[in-house]
């Protein structure tokens, strides 16, 4: 048995904050391959996922812990024995203030990194398991921080933290087919395309200028006969 595990804080009110980034990376490979309803399972609220081949075959677990943050190492560790898993059959995924939104970072092990969730986990479990980090940072000047995770993204930020959470299922996906090196390779921002050239200014219409003096019409104004004076027809032979 895999596991998933990601972080965040239950209740509605936390639904799309910063920190429950961990639970949308796990929402989405269960949307993408449509696992088992989620159901109550050690404290937590799981989905059993049948992996096909092609990711490894056997079972992963996703796992939303119903504990808040600052608890996620008891979900773990009551999962990892009831199913008799080590810690290397084990992915957390946790927001990170320290990356900027857009970044990934997958290590194998590591420190908390200050993060609450992971220094449960580690005190629970060790650090040796693989977490995988994704960036909703940088804190704005004056912002206070827990204030700050606790909310939404910016609309602005949205589409990009979207694709951020399709980029760690990837990962994620590639952790499971491959292991914890090769999935390394998403590590780092999000590669956004080039912005389209700017079309080149339109060059100025050029002002239509001459230097000839225009002939004056015949006769008066208008080419008109000036008074007085036949006109040619007027003196043609021709009557």
């Amino acid at each position: 048995m895999r596991l998933i595990i990601g972080i965040g804080n239950p209740g509605r009110e936390y639904e799309g904050t910063r920190h429950n980034l961990g639970f949308a990376v796990v929402e989405e490979l269960a949307r993408r391959h449509r696992t088992s309803v989620w159901s109550k399972d050690r404290n937590a609220l799981v989905s059993e996922w049948l992996l096909p081949d092609a990711l490894g075959g056997g079972k992963a677990l996703l796992v939303k812990p119903q504990t808040y943050v600052n608890k996620s190492g008891e979900t773990a560790q009551a999962l990892l024995a009831f199913y008799k898993a080590s810690v290397s059959d084990l992915l957390v995924v946790v927001d990170d203030l320290n990356l900027q939104l857009g970044h990934l970072r997958l290590r194998a092990d590591g420190s908390a990194g200050g993060h609450n969730g992971l220094r449960n986990i580690e005190a629970l479990i060790g650090n040796h398991y693989p977490r995988l980090r994704l960036g909703m940072g940088p804190l704005p000047p004056g912002a206070d921080q827990i204030g700050f995770v606790l909310t939404g993204f910016a609309p602005e930020q949205r589409a990009e933290a979207q694709a951020m959470i399709a980029k760690a299922a990837d990962c994620a996906e590639s952790w499971l087919r491959e292991g914890v090196q090769v999935a390394c390779r998403f590590n780092g921002p999000l590669v956004r395309p080039e912005p389209p050239p700017k079309p080149a200014p339109k060059p100025p219409v050029p002002l239509m200028t001459t230097n000839r003096i225009p002939e004056r019409p015949p006769g008066g104004p208008g080419g008109a006969p000036p008074p007085g004076e036949k006109s040619k027809d007027e003196e043609s032979p021709a009557q």
